[in-house]
Order: C-alpha cells, then structure tokens, then sequence
C-alpha cells in the first residue's frame, strides 16, 4: 500500500529535475546570471545585493521551479584551478550555458580556449550549450571586438553542440 500511495505522490507532485552547468573564467558574470535568473523567475525571491557577489570558489547552486519542471543550475568557478574540475559535472548536466564576458577583449583568446577544451569532451556529446555574450549593457571605451566577433571566435572550433 505505501508503495502504491508513495508512487502516486511522486506522480502527483514530484517535478523533473534538469541540471544545467553556468561555465566561463573567473568574472564573466555566470553568479550574476544566475542571481538574475532566480530573480526574474523565483517567486518570493528577492536576491542578494549585485554589488556584493565575489569571485566563486566552488560552485553556486540555484533552484527555479518552471511549471512541473525543476531546473538547477551549477554556477561553477571559473579560476583556471577550477576548470580542470569542470569534467567532472558534464555527465550529469543536461546543458550548458557558457557565459563570455564581452567587455574583456584581453581574454577572449583564454575563454576560447577553455570553451574549446569544454565542448571536446564526450560527456557533453549531444548535451545542447549557449554561449551568452555577457555585460553588452556596459559601455565600454575603444572596444575594437564588436559581438558578433566573440560568437565568431566560439563558433569557429564547435558547430556540433551550439543551440
């Protein structure tokens, strides 16, 4: 009988659960993102202070309920010590936002390569990723890197997983 009753609340009330990895170096805005998402879409929620996030070592962990869906989002560091961790979360993500921070013209070549080590990994075969140019809001002087050159320099190495 318990079992009969206890499937039936998980069908009932239980949501799918779909993890979904936030990586890019360290200061690209993935901890912002996700403040902003849980945020735009958590009821109740009112946030932490923006100017107050640092530099994430570890991961940050955020929950937005969708419906009969449940979507966790792992904001990972994005130190280069910590990206050689990264690996270790692609068999269970479900997708991949990788954010670029496109006022920092001096490191896209480092965020190229970390996204292109990234999406060589067979764990994330099939796994869908969008690549979020961040920070276009923030006026920026002398920038010689338009957008549409940061897409280019990611889409160049990795046409098989983009959305």
């Amino acid at each position: 009988m318990y079992t009969l009753l206890s499937g039936l609340y998980k069908y009932m009330f239980q949501k799918e659960e779909y993890c979904i990895l936030i990586l890019g170096l360290d200061n690209a805005g993935k901890t912002t993102f996700l403040e902003q998402m849980k945020i735009q879409f958590s009821r109740n929620y009112k946030g932490m202070n923006l100017s107050k996030i640092t530099t994430t070592v570890g991961l940050n962990i955020g929950t937005i309920d969708v419906g009969k869906v449940r979507l966790m989002f792992w904001d990972l560091g994005g130190q280069e010590e910590l990206q050689a961790l990264w690996d270790k979360y692609y068999a269970e993500s479900h997708g991949v936002i990788y954010v670029i921070d496109s006022t920092d013209e001096t490191r896209l070549s480092e965020s190229k390569h970390a996204f292109e080590r990234m999406i060589s990994s067979e764990s994330l075969e099939g796994v869908p990723i969008l690549v979020l140019a961040n920070k276009q809001d923030v006026e920026v002087h002398n920038r010689n890197c338009p957008t549409p050159t940061i897409l280019l320099l990611c889409s160049t190495s990795a046409t098989k997983n983009f959305v």
